[in-house]
């Protein structure tokens, strides 16, 4: 994997000292984080009791030289009109959210890494193989 995209629940993860996801970090070239992603984020350090140990963490994290922040762009958009379009088609909607960070990974050719299994009903979405069960 040389381009990976964290999801929110595998930046978790890695503050949990996850090895599955720090061994996929070690492997990529590029970790992308999405706007999207950095907002869930900021709300969870809200609503929490560290919000600012959280914050620095995030800010720590996102200094490294291999790390890029993205934003939502028009061609994000048009991917994400595709994705959204699929899967109300195929009546297997996922949240809001999870669309825009789809997009991202299909827009960038990024692996997606997240323990959200949902993901697997976006076509042409390159998902890490550590999801439970597969």
């Amino acid at each position: 994997m040389k381009r990976i995209l964290l999801d929110t629940n595998a930046y978790v993860a890695l503050l949990t000292g996850d090895q599955t996801v720090l061994d996929v970090l070690a492997a990529a070239d590029r970790v992308l984080m999405s706007a999207i992603v950095l907002g869930e984020l900021h709300a969870g350090f809200k609503g929490g009791t560290r919000e600012r140990a959280n914050r620095e963490l995030l800010e720590e994290f996102l200094r490294r030289p291999t790390v890029l922040s993205i934003d939502v762009t028009a061609a994000t958009a048009e991917v994400f009109g595709v994705v959204k379009h699929q899967l109300k088609t195929a009546g297997s909607p996922i949240p809001i959210n999870d669309v825009w960070i789809a997009a991202q990974a299909i827009e960038t050719g990024s692996w997606l890494v997240t323990y959200d299994r949902h993901f697997e009903r976006v076509a042409g979405l390159l998902l890490w193989d550590a999801l439970p069960g597969t």
